[in-house]
């Protein structure tokens, strides 16, 4: 296997994949089969201190032999970015400088509609499905990135090129609540 560059929007494969739907409250987590095929939602984690997500992230990353990351990119309809889109490209920055992993973003705009039709259709309980929402997202999140990769976006991109670090520990990520 090939590692791509830093700042390739191209992740390692094959390999298992994680999908991210970054959220300032909840972290939805979705995970791909070996061969880049298939997405299964995974687990919500809910936000704790940066050291501690660090650890958390690194201890799953190594569990689940995770070569690359798909962060969520939350875009208006039009297309524009947004405050929130800000939120998960640092956090995206953030996450490749605490794992090391290769991180791409992928645009997200319906993922989280298209989880809660998914979720309607089923039995659960209201609070049921809100604790599987996020990480349904991450799952149809990660599906799309599976058909189709090459609309993935690096960081670089993203972020103005500026590379730099990015802190969890900001005040766009402790302020806002999804």
């Amino acid at each position: 296997m090939t590692e791509p560059p830093a700042n390739s929007s191209r992740l390692p494969c094959p390999g298992r994949l994680l999908g991210v739907d970054f959220g300032t409250v909840r972290i939805g987590l979705a995970i791909s089969d070996v061969e880049q095929k298939i997405s299964s939602p995974l687990d919500v984690y809910h936000r704790q201190p940066a050291t501690r997500m660090a650890q958390c992230f690194r201890e799953l990353l190594g569990l689940e032999r995770v070569v690359g990351l798909v962060v969520g990119l939350p875009i208006h309809t039009s297309g524009q970015a947004s405050e929130k889109s800000r939120q998960a490209t640092d956090f995206a920055i953030w996450l490749h400088d605490a794992t090391q992993v290769p991180v791409v973003l992928y645009d997200e705009r319906f993922t989280t509609a298209l989880a809660r039709e998914l979720l309607g259709q089923t039995n659960l309980s209201g609070k049921k499905r809100k604790e599987r929402l996020d990480k349904i997202a991450a799952h149809v999140l990660l599906g799309a990135y599976l058909e189709a990769p090459d609309k993935a976006l690096s960081i670089q991109s993203v972020s103005g090129g500026t590379g730099g670090t990015a802190s969890l520990d900001d005040a766009s990520f402790r302020d806002e609540r999804r």
